[in-house]
């Protein structure tokens, strides 16, 4: 036997003693077994109908027949008024309506952290509505929003401030701010969990630094706990984005979609175009969802890099 023949043995023998001392390697099919459970649900619910959608947005579908329209589904879509409508209500709920909702969460932790009076009891009534369905709050909302006896009409006519009543979900000037509002209670409880539980966790020598510097509460505000808060309140920010550029069950319950469109967003469109308005033809709203499949993944991008740039500058 020769000598390289020998410490090539040697070498798998080694090898193969350390493949079976290390109890982290595991075999093809063992993972295989472990895998193809949640790759099949996978590939099943999430990838094929992705796939399927973007393939019917190339046809004209009604029923069981589907003829082949290569790009014209796309071509209306461009000048479909009402899904520009759409895309529009549903930019201004995904870049304004995280801003109030962070920007609330943020005031209700401070609040918090600020010792008011009751603090106990405010923690958990500002947090239950994080607990309701989209469905309890719709409702609710549209009683508060009544016009003949909602509480903010209600309110508004006891201070004598009648020019200012108004059918807030039926005006179109005022719905959408209507439903923006409706969402921000319901979440604000939510972010400031978040927000809070970041506020205790800033580091406490900086705090009493600024204490013992007289810093008052709006200096060391902008100062001191939001620059350090900046990462804590991005990862809101875009976590509000991304729920929002999805919005469908709220508005779909208190509005769906109206007054004139004014609170359509395109996930409530693409339901109306597939089922609710009798076209019998899914390749259309296919090519809605399809292109805004593409804009939701190109927003998280950009998002991911804005907030990827924002750590490196961080630290």
């Amino acid at each position: 036997m020769t000598t390289t023949s020998m410490s090539s043995k040697a070498s798998e023998g080694a090898s193969n003693a350390s493949s079976l001392a290390d109890p982290r390697r595991a075999s093809w099919w063992v993972l295989v077994v472990f895998l193809f459970p949640a790759l099949a649900i996978y590939v099943g619910l999430t990838a094929y109908p992705a796939f399927r959608t973007f393939y019917d947005s190339f046809f004209t579908i009604e029923g069981l027949d589907a003829t082949f329209v290569g790009l014209d589904n796309y071509r209306a879509l461009m000048s479909d008024e009402t899904f520009w409508i759409s895309v529009r209500n549903t930019f201004i709920w995904s870049f304004i309506a995280p801003v109030l909702d962070v920007t609330t969460g943020l005031l209700l932790a401070l609040a918090l952290y600020a010792g008011v009076p009751f603090a106990r009891f405010l923690r958990v009534a500002w947090f239950t509505p994080v607990l309701l369905s989209y469905v309890v709050v719709a409702i609710l909302w549209t009683w508060i929003y009544n016009y003949d006896w909602g509480v903010v009409n209600l309110a508004l006519r006891a201070i004598g401030l009648d020019a200012l009543v108004t059918s807030w979900l039926g005006d179109p000037h005022f719905a959408l701010a209507a439903l923006i509002v409706t969402h921000a209670w319901k979440w604000a409880g939510f972010n400031m969990v978040v927000c809070l539980a970041a506020i205790h966790s800033l580091p406490s020598e900086v705090l009493e630094a600024s204490e013992l510097d007289n810093c008052g509460w709006g200096a060391k505000l902008r100062y001191v706990i939001v620059p350090m808060l900046r990462p804590t309140l991005l990862n809101l920010y875009i976590l509000a984005f991304i729920g929002k550029m999805k919005i469908f069950d709220l508005v779909w319950i208190m509005t769906q979609g109206g007054p004139l469109w004014a609170t359509e967003t395109v996930s409530t469109y693409v339901y109306k175009r597939a089922f609710n308005w009798n076209t019998f033809d899914l390749g259309y709203p296919s090519a809605i969802a399809s292109v805004w499949f593409v804009v939701v993944c190109a927003a998280v991008v950009i998002l991911n890099r804005l907030l990827a740039t924002r750590e490196r500058l961080e630290y």
